[in-house]
């Protein structure tokens, strides 16, 4: 009886086709056929349109003021200002007021943290009362309420409870708009700062208390150098969200008179009216800011991962020198005209 050879169903496609070859004999397989997606084509069509329109509206929109055109966005304008001193000063005072609210507010959330995981049921209250007091409460409303502090109390006294007071200060001097700011953005960081703080704690495996706890290690000091160090992988990526929120949220601080970058460029385009230019000034320097915050954020958490992976991800510098290192190894060839010289 003779035997048919197996042939290959036509309606197979892609990685599925294959040409059967005589019994015993491994199946020559077709060239993959890689499928179109017209759908996506379309879209990339839509968005690279839409990046070219807003571009093209961006540098060359233009209007006519006093039978002059000028730029809509005025890109002259913001490249005055841009570098002026009241500018700068705000710039400064907004990174100050930034690096205050997240030390302050870092030190409280840690302090928050451990009361919370106390055994104490007071002492856990209390850290559950802030908390909810702070999280539930408009970090705008915190601000005027710090600055307006004197109408409660005109004179703060140091002394001992229910004792002689040792020192009398005058609230009016003593709560600055500066000093209602840092009390104000400061204290609403620690809480947030206190549930992320106690995140990392209980990511942390119980054996690690355990073996410390056998070794003879206190609770605090196996809470140092055992397990916040290990929370920190934990900590740093939400801590690193809250300082580039504090950053922008730190614009608060022009309703209680703080002079940060916000409040700066307002008092400008109150003067000269070119409310957009300036914004977008603020804009610029907001998203410079930010955008170095994200790059320091990037080291910490690769600095903090070390124990938890095998191999950290490449740096941005490191596959730039892979790129150089490449291309110093392999150099491209140049391509070689009909007359037989290298172009």
């Amino acid at each position: 009886m003779a035997t048919e050879e197996p042939q290959s169903s036509p309606t197979l496609r892609g990685e599925e086709a294959a040409v059967l070859s005589a019994p015993g004999q491994r199946p020559a397989l077709r060239p993959v056929v890689k499928l179109r997606h017209p759908g996506r084509w379309v879209l990339s069509a839509f968005v690279a349109l839409g990046v070219v329109m807003l571009t093209h509206s961006l540098l060359f929109s233009s209007v006519v003021r006093g039978g002059v055109t000028q730029s809509r966005f005025g890109w002259g304008i913001i490249g005055e200002y841009l570098t002026t001193s009241a500018v700068l000063q705000g710039l400064v005072m907004t990174l100050e007021l930034t690096a205050i609210a997240m030390v302050v507010g870092v030190i409280i959330g840690i302090v928050l943290a451990i009361m919370r995981m106390s055994e104490s049921s007071v002492v856990s209250s209390v850290a559950w009362a802030y908390i909810w007091f702070f999280r539930g409460t408009p970090v705008l409303v915190q601000l005027l309420f710090w600055y307006n502090l004197s109408y409660l109390f005109p004179h703060v006294t140091v002394g001992l409870p229910f004792g002689p007071a040792f020192l009398h200060l005058n609230a009016n001097t003593l709560i600055t708009p500066m000093a209602a700011a840092c009390l104000g953005l400061s204290l609403n960081e620690g809480a947030y700062m206190a549930e992320i703080v106690r995140a990392g704690i209980s990511a942390v495996d119980e054996g690690q208390h355990e073996a410390a706890s056998a070794l003879g290690m206190t609770r605090m000091k196996t809470l140092r150098l055992i397990v916040l160090p290990q929370a920190m992988r934990v900590i740093i990526p939400p801590t690193g969200n809250e300082t580039i929120s504090m950053l922008k949220t730190s614009s608060l601080a022009s309703a209680v008179t703080v002079t940060e970058l916000l409040y700066s460029v307002n008092q400008i385009y109150a003067r000269t009216y070119e409310t957009i230019p300036l914004l977008i000034v603020a804009s610029i320097w907001y998203l410079a800011m930010t955008s170095l915050l994200t790059i320091g954020q990037y080291y910490l958490e690769r600095h903090y991962a070390r124990g938890s992976m095998r191999e950290l991800p490449a740096t941005p510098i490191q596959k730039l020198r892979r790129i150089l290192a490449l291309l110093k190894r392999n150099p491209p060839k140049l391509p070689i005209d009909p007359s037989g010289e290298e172009a």
